[in-house]
């Protein structure tokens, strides 16, 4: 795996979903790359936006199946992280909202 932070985490993941979570248990929702592993993902984070982590959780996603016409393709699959921050901690995307 890479050291450099930005090459773990690809977005964060701003969702209904994801919005609750971060209001009601002070979880952030990224979508990292799938060969990351939790210790990098929690590496990244602390290092990106100074905050400390309790716990990474994820969520690996298979790659929806699509066609046109006669040919069969899929969707690239995709990872997702639920990331607990400490307690006091907090990263809003949107501050002025």
């Amino acid at each position: 795996m890479s050291s450099d932070v930005y090459s773990v985490i690809s977005s964060p993941l701003v969702t209904e979903k994801a919005t609750l979570v971060h209001d009601t248990s002070n979880q952030v929702v990224f979508r990292v790359r799938p060969n990351a592993n939790k210790f990098a993902i929690k590496n990244a984070i602390e290092s990106l936006f100074k905050v400390k982590v309790t716990k990474v959780r994820t969520v690996q996603y298979l790659g929806k199946e699509r066609r046109v016409g006669k040919s069969i393709g899929r969707r690239p699959a995709w990872k997702k992280a639920y990331v607990t921050l400490a307690e006091g901690d907090r990263i809003d995307f949107f501050e002025g909202a």
